[in-house]
């Protein structure tokens, strides 16, 4: 486990290294982990150039003020959108695009537990907001975190360390059944963010796992979903392993260190930040500090058990594969496939 003394350290050392108007783009930021990290990062970072993006006018104009008041030397842009769209990301990236010349942090959280609606580009809202739309955003994105000129960073939330068995035949998970949808989504991120770093080693990826953290998305279920997962928490509480929650204050805290220590350099460490911890995290791939990291909530990597599902969907060739059902949902979504 990173030590909270350990992120609280590194965090208060990032005016010393990190780059004065740095430009970071959060995904899913007004409300939950999301927010929380958006405003802990904008509270340590020098003078930063924020975009963030959410549905939410009215919340959005809270954290604003919130924003300006904790760090009044930042400028921040509110993008509102559905990011579950994926013509919609493409629209938002280009508006990025005219914007920034480069790109330092691209922060994603969207998401949902809503297993059955369907967005209007008839994709599973569930995978659309947790892989699609993240995934469309890194392709649009990359060539502007490349051109950052210090560290470079792309962080999705959701259930880093929990990969699992991919149904090969079911990639988009229209079908999955919902015990195994976690370990699904989780692998299909995992190998689609090492494929990202095979053309882009001089960004690193995070695939992270927040733990329990109290936040209102548990709401978004629907259908008799809520009643059963009730029913199933409180019996895993009375008898499976005591449950502890991450306060959300420490939960943005170790965000931002996820943001922006040495401890995740990408493949090259070319523009990478000095190595102010002691160790150099292990990658996805078993090696260290191979610039794809799946961590759990305490920041940590995945243990043997996860690099041994890896390994062996990679012997299989999964990650080719997924990577072709990605380009093939893209296609027929937008038109137009990634170039990356």
């Amino acid at each position: 486990m990173v030590e909270l003394t350990a992120v609280h350290a590194s965090n208060k050392a990032l005016r010393r290294y990190l780059r004065p108007k740095a430009v970071a783009v959060f995904v899913g930021a007004t409300k939950g982990i999301g927010k929380t990290s958006l405003l802990n990062y904008a509270k340590h970072a020098p003078q930063p150039r924020i975009y963030f993006i959410g549905r939410s006018q009215q919340a959005a104009d809270g954290i604003l003020k919130q924003l300006r008041e904790e760090s009044p030397e930042g400028n921040y842009t509110f993008i509102k959108a559905d990011a579950s769209l994926l013509n919609k990301v493409d629209e938002i990236c280009e508006e990025l695009k005219a914007k920034e010349e480069n790109i330092s942090l691209l922060f994603q959280s969207q998401g949902t537990l809503d297993m059955s609606t369907k967005t209007s580009e008839n994709l599973m809202l569930i995978t659309a907001l947790g892989y699609y739309s993240r995934m469309r955003f890194i392709a649009n994105l990359l060539p502007l975190l490349r051109k950052s000129p210090s560290v470079s960073r792309v962080i999705s939330v959701l259930a880093g360390t929990k990969e699992g068995p991919l149904d090969m035949k079911d990639l988009s998970g229209s079908s999955i059944a919902p015990w195994k949808a976690r370990g699904h989504i989780s692998s299909l991120s995992t190998l689609t963010l090492e494929h990202f770093a095979e053309t882009a080693p001089d960004v690193s990826f995070i695939y992270s796992y927040p733990g329990f953290v109290d936040t209102d998305l548990a709401q978004t279920m629907k259908g008799i979903l809520p009643a059963v997962f009730k029913v199933g928490f409180a019996m895993y509480r009375t008898i499976g392993p005591k449950i502890t929650y991450m306060p959300l204050d420490e939960t943005g805290e170790r965000y931002t260190f996820l943001a922006t220590s040495s401890r995740f350099p990408s493949q090259n460490q070319s523009k990478d930040p000095p190595n102010y911890g002691k160790d150099i995290a292990v990658g996805s791939d078993g090696a260290i500090g191979s610039g794809v990291y799946t961590l759990d909530e305490f920041c940590e990597s995945g243990d043997a058990k996860v690099q041994e599902v890896l390994a062996e969907l990679r012997l299989a060739d999964a990650g080719a594969k997924v990577w072709q059902h990605l380009q093939e949902v893209f296609k027929n979504v937008t038109g137009k496939e990634s170039i990356w």
